[in-house]
């Protein structure tokens, strides 16, 4: 018996694993974006309609350039080290959810992958841009949700990860009017009715694509200011102030948007905010140590040397 162990042991080394099962170590290239922030809603006479901040945004693909490939500005991350064999699990942060007032509207939920031999990458949801329903506050979260004139500033966003939502000014020209949420790539202004944070363009899966804006600030009808735009990147739009009642837009699916803020001054219960988009996690990893193993269905292309596997829900892939 002992010497067969040996053998067994020595037959795994041979084929590069470990005593453990799990082979030599090599890096993978990473995005993972979570849920975005929903928009504020409205109950009473005044607005309080804020745009949803979007998820957070961590990769390590990219140089840093600008905004940085990560969100907040941030630099890119290192490539995950893992090891030939091991389980990665990724879970994909939904939006927060929209609603009707007096029901309260949500943050956007977190997104990760989690592996045996490497810290836990999370990116956090997205603020939900500041209500009133009676008044719930813009929350921080990866990029921060956007608030309601002078009754508070903005939600911050997360260092590395995305901005903060802008707070809109009080005034005759701006009264009872909605900043923007903030978004990976940049703060939403301090603005009336104002337009989301930007997003950040990665060319992870091959090809330039921009995701994680902030929603757009809800608009007002007396006096008439329209909705802001959403950000570059999956933001929705602010609702309009006319046609009364008209919801905010949802933030992009599986782009970490943040959803646009709800309009003010309609009949009551008033329009509500969009609901935050859900987010995203892409894997790029070298094609001669792709295993073809995963669950959760992902979409798998290829560029160049690499394979690219992007996963839009929960799921796992054998290193």
């Amino acid at each position: 018996m002992p010497l067969n162990s040996t053998r067994g042991a020595a037959s795994a080394k041979a084929f590069g694993f470990t005593a453990g099962g799990l082979g030599a170590p090599y890096d993978i290239d990473f995005l993972v974006i979570a849920g975005g922030g929903s928009g504020g809603n409205y109950l009473s006479y005044q607005a309080g309609c804020g745009g949803g901040g979007a998820g957070g945004y961590r990769t390590s693909f990219g140089t840093s350039s600008g905004a940085g490939p990560s969100g907040g500005g941030g630099p890119a991350e290192s490539k995950i080290s893992v090891r030939k064999g091991e389980t990665l699990t990724v879970t994909v942060g939904g939006g927060g959810s929209g609603a009707v007032a007096p029901a309260t509207v949500s943050s956007g939920i977190n997104s990760s992958i989690s592996g045996l031999t490497f810290a836990t990458k999370t990116s956090v949801g997205g603020g939900r841009g500041m209500s009133n329903t009676p008044a719930n506050g813009p929350d921080s979260g990866g990029s921060g949700g956007g608030s309601f004139d002078y009754h508070a500033p903005g939600g911050s966003g997360t260092a590395n990860q995305g901005f903060a939502g802008g707070t809109a000014p009080y005034g005759s020209a701006g009264g009872y009017s909605n900043a923007g949420g903030g978004g990976a790539g940049g703060a939403a202004p301090n603005s009336a009715a104002g337009p989301g944070g930007t997003g950040v363009a990665s060319s992870i899966t091959g090809s330039s694509i921009t995701r994680a804006g902030g929603g757009g600030g809800g608009g007002h009808n007396n006096p008439y200011i329209t909705g802001g735009s959403g950000g570059s990147g999956g933001g929705g739009d602010g609702a309009p102030g006319l046609p009364l009642n008209t919801p905010g837009q949802a933030g992009g699916v599986n782009f970490g948007g943040g959803g646009g803020g709800g309009s003010g001054r309609g009949p009551s219960p008033g329009a509500q905010g969009g609901s935050g988009g859900s987010g995203i996690i892409v894997i790029r990893i070298p094609t001669s140590s792709y295993s073809g193993v995963t669950t959760g269905s992902p979409t798998v292309t290829t560029s160049g040397a690499d394979t690219i596997i992007s996963f839009t829900g929960t799921g796992t892939l054998k290193a």
